[in-house]
């Protein structure tokens, strides 16, 4: 039961993160909005663990570790997906997002000697295989011949480093580190890091006034980074990061629901068809955990 709240939290908050993110772009630099974003999430759990006596002290020897898991998961790779996402559609940025569920699988296994079994890799296929159903027009339109390429390279190498940051996190996790404090700590250096960055870059630290914006940044912040962040690392704890990451597939899907009531988009059969694969995969996914816990405590 745990891991399925964790599971539905992380697939709900960030489903609807897609409807968020639009209004971060355009009128504050990408690089300053990360900042914020994570400079904000981070003063919400230095004051959740103030509020509720939580210590947030670590060993000196984790910072370094935590550092990397900052600068990867909560800073590098969302500036490189900004980036691609600004020559694509989302529909394509989501099948390639959708990748980091082999890239974790095999990292794991790099790095962990973790193995993952043929009903994993059933899995992986029959989500991705929804994802590209959901998402069959975009792909028919995608070109060879356009800046879509640099977009997808830039995409793919964001979800690289997402994943990297993803190791960073099951290390700490092993370690048995609370999750708020390294939570707390890896996302305020986050976000001097971006600030920092920006500023190297030439980027203007401004700050948008605009409802949207601020609204926008404070759910991002507080529950699309401070919320989700610490539920998907408890995740990655307690059922590996390979399945854990398999809740992407099922974001477009939440964002297509929400889109649905609010902007009346229209389901195809293939997009309906897509839709069911994505469910299946994550039933195989989910149904797996108690053979994957006992796996885990033998290793």
């Amino acid at each position: 039961m745990q891991v399925l709240l964790l599971y539905a939290t992380v697939v709900l908050i960030w489903g609807s993160t897609w409807v968020a993110i639009p209004f971060q772009l355009g009128t504050v630099a990408e690089e300053v909005s990360v900042g914020y974003r994570f400079g904000l999430a981070a003063l919400a759990l230095y004051a959740y663990a103030f509020a509720r006596r939580r210590s947030l002290r670590l060993p000196a020897a984790a910072f370094p570790l935590v550092f990397v898991q900052g600068a990867l998961l909560f800073c590098i790779n969302y500036f490189f997906v900004y980036y691609g996402t600004a020559y694509l559609t989302s529909g394509i940025v989501a099948v390639l997002f959708s990748s980091i569920l082999i890239l974790n699988a095999v990292f794991e296994r790099l790095f962990f000697g973790r193995t993952i079994d043929a009903r994993f890799w059933l899995a992986v296929a029959v989500g991705i295989s929804g994802i590209a159903l959901i998402f069959s027009t975009e792909i028919a339109e995608f070109s060879l011949a356009d800046q879509s390429v640099h977009g997808g390279l830039l995409v793919l190498f964001g979800t690289l480093i997402a994943s990297l940051g993803n190791m960073a996190a099951v290390s700490n996790t092993k370690r048995r580190l609370p999750v708020v404090a390294v939570n707390a700590h890896a996302m305020a250096f986050a976000a001097v890091l971006a600030l920092l960055i920006a500023v190297a870059l030439g980027r203007s630290l401004d700050f948008s006034m605009r409802v949207d914006y601020i609204l926008s940044l404070a759910y991002l912040s507080v529950f699309g980074s401070a919320v989700a962040f610490g539920c998907y690392l408890a995740l990655l704890r307690l059922i590996g990061a390979a399945r854990a990451a398999y809740s992407s597939i099922l974001f477009p899907v939440v964002a297509l629901l929400i889109s649905t009531v609010f902007e009346e988009y229209r389901w195809t059969i293939p997009a309906a068809v897509g839709m069911l694969l994505t469910l299946a995969g994550n039933w195989l996914i989910l149904s797996q955990r108690k053979k994957t816990s006992s796996i885990r405590e033998q290793q």
